[in-house]
């Protein structure tokens, strides 16, 4: 896809987005959960399409480590620092920020309980919390053995302690991979992962090798990363598929091994990567369902099993649109018109969505995938046909993954300033 194109498809999301401008709300408090992607583009957008709304919103953090870039850390080539991002943009943008930890929701009188036990009411409620790791998901795995496989799918001390791992590993040893089965944050998300380590080990330890076990047949760019592979890092990835033996049944954090289809691997460094569901604070509230998401109405992300809560980000059951940061920011935006039109009493306007993806195979070599999507009540959210794409899989040279490696950080920086200020 070319630059042009990219340019088109964020100028008309500019432009729908700006359309709640016209239905300014009616006096009201709004309260969002988790200061991510999401929930920080959500609480920003009020604000800044009518200031009068009183927005409050509850983060634990002090401030957010990205995951997109962390395999960049991973690799060597990014800091923790470097994927930080500060409140300070939310605060001066005049929304109240409140440390804390939302322990309960009040869903009859509209009360959000903090772990201190104070409570924040709302008019209307944004929650987006992003996900749980489910450690009983692998058999032998848990939290406690996460201090042995790092998961490192939540960015910041585990991603220094996987880090750490790949530094002290010797050369020659063998780094084990374990992606989950679908649904889980950021598709890509592993292989990219896969893709930075293995830069790192031809640069510094090239006699490694590169296991990864898959519960999955197939993976998101998979033809786009599988090419880069067998050109940049020949011999050094070996991916196993689940239908030939390559789905996780139990591992032995002691021990270093992982027991697959085919008998017990051994790893010197073993990243699992566990199951995933909506975080806690949707579990506790039952805005999921029986599957660990939260199905929510497409048009406007309310949730479908509370009124006056949307859910948004990775929490949501959001059709073809996957989990990702790029999509929390634009389902925001979405949820945030809704919220304005709705406190107006005016209908939602209609939402426009897209997703881009970046993935970096090295720091100079980047593959990426767009899609649009259109929006119906009775279809949910789809991809629309010819809009969007990949990376061409053979490129002219290499000019144009670097360019697309170029295109990875600027995109990073932008919807950064967009979602935090």
């Amino acid at each position: 896809m070319t630059a042009t194109r990219r340019a088109v498809i964020a100028g008309s999301v500019a432009v729908t987005l700006a359309a709640p401008r016209l239905a300014r709300a009616a006096a009201g408090a709004v309260v969002v959960i988790g200061a991510g992607f999401g929930g920080a583009t959500a609480a920003r957008y009020l604000k800044r399409l009518d200031p009068a709304v009183d927005v409050t919103l509850v983060e634990r953090e002090a401030s957010i480590v990205t995951c997109p870039f962390s395999n960049a850390v991973l690799g060597g080539y990014e800091t923790l620092q470097g994927i930080t991002r500060s409140l300070g943009g939310l605060k001066a943008a005049g929304v109240k920020v409140v440390r804390g930890e939302a322990s309960a929701i009040d869903l009859q009188a509209r009360r959000v309980r903090l772990a201190d036990g104070s409570r924040i009411a709302y008019d209307r409620l944004v929650v987006s919390p992003g996900i749980d790791l489910n450690f009983a998901g692998v058999a032998g795995y848990s939290e406690a053995a996460a201090a042995q496989m790092p998961h490192a799918w939540k960015a910041g001390a585990q991603t220094m302690l996987l880090r750490q791992q790949l530094e002290a590993m010797p050369d020659g040893g063998t780094f084990i991979v374990v992606p989950p089965a679908n649904p889980f944050r950021c598709p890509p998300g592993p292989y990219e992962r896969v893709s930075l380590v293995a830069s790192y080990f031809k640069a510094k330890k090239p006699k490694s090798k590169i296991l990864v076990l898959d519960a999955k047949d197939n993976f998101s760019k998979q033809g786009l990363f599988q090419a880069a592979w067998e050109a940049e890092f020949p011999g050094m990835i070996d991916w196993i598929a689940g239908k030939d033996g390559g789905k996780v049944e139990s591992v032995d954090p002691a021990a270093m091994t992982v027991k697959c289809g085919f008998g017990s691997q051994k790893g010197d460094v073993v990243n699992i990567i566990p199951p995933q569901r909506a975080g806690a604070i949707a579990q506790s509230a039952a805005l999921a369902g029986d599957n660990g998401w939260c199905p929510v109405d497409p048009m406007t992300f309310a949730s479908t099993k509370a009124t006056n809560v949307h859910v948004i980000g990775d929490a949501s059951i959001a059709g073809a649109m996957p989990k990702s940061g790029s999509s929390a920011n634009a389902q925001g935006k979405v949820a945030a018109g809704a919220i304005l039109a709705s406190l107006a009493g005016k209908p939602a306007p209609t939402p426009a969505l897209n997703n881009i993806c970046y993935s970096l195979v090295t720091p100079d070599y980047g593959i990426s995938v767009t899609d649009v999507y259109q929006v119906t009540k009775d279809k949910g959210i789809t991809t629309t046909p010819n809009a969007g794409g990949l990376s061409v899989r053979t490129p002219t040279d290499l000019g144009e993954r670097k360019l697309e490696a170029a295109f990875a950080r600027g995109w990073y920086r932008n919807i950064s300033a967009d979602s935090w200020g």
